[in-house]
């Protein structure tokens, strides 16, 4: 595992995914979304990239550093690497992080990942077709989520540029817009319950 404060760095032509998010806190799911894509999107590396907060929640997070260190605890791994890009390139919506990556890097083959309910909520993500159309976006299913997430706004409107699952380690190398969602036995645990539960010190 590696964590960085500072913008990661990357080789050209090597495939990255993208997992954005509050990681407040970091946990389980996460990892196991991680490892799975790195093998089902033939990955060189995925980037968890710690924002600095979400524009759809009223919650403020606990502290950056908190955060990213609680990060680098969670997921160690050699091809993953905590960053907190958002906050040193200054970029507070996920199109303007996703034009960010792809200016200071253009040589690289980025995927967007996320998880299938953020799939059901893209549609109300600042300038979302943005962000269809500027990076491949790979969904990897949660529990209770795969079969509402099929039918969401988003993925109604971009149908046609669905990819099957068994053609998802091509992702990296498809011309925007472009997606798949995988289906996996994932971990139902989540951020929130954490908090819920008050397993997390802020």
């Amino acid at each position: 595992m590696n964590l960085r404060f500072e913008l990661p760095h990357a080789i050209p032509g090597q495939r990255i995914g993208i997992l954005g998010g509050s990681f407040n806190p970091p946990h389980s799911g996460h990892v196991l979304a991680t490892l799975w894509s790195l093998k089902c999107f033939g990955l060189d590396r995925i980037w968890w990239l710690v924002s600095p907060g979400n524009p759809l929640k009223t919650e403020r997070p606990s502290s950056m550093r908190l955060r990213i260190e609680a990060a680098s605890r969670m997921i160690r791994h050699p091809r993953v690497v905590v960053s907190n890009f958002e906050e040193v390139a200054g970029t507070n919506y996920t199109y303007r992080t996703v034009a960010e990556l792809t200016k200071k890097y253009p040589s690289t083959k980025f995927v967007w990942l996320m998880g299938a309910d953020s799939l059901l909520q893209l549609h109300h993500w600042k300038n979302w077709n943005e962000i269809v159309r500027q990076v491949p976006i790979g969904v990897i299913a949660r529990p209770g989520n795969n079969t509402p997430a099929r039918f969401s706004a988003a993925a109604a409107r971009y149908k046609r540029f669905k990819i099957p699952q068994e053609l998802s380690r091509a992702l990296p190398y498809r011309e925007p817009p472009a997606w798949t969602l995988i289906n996996l036995p994932m971990d139902p645990i989540s951020s929130t319950s954490i908090r819920r539960e008050g397993r997390w010190n802020s």
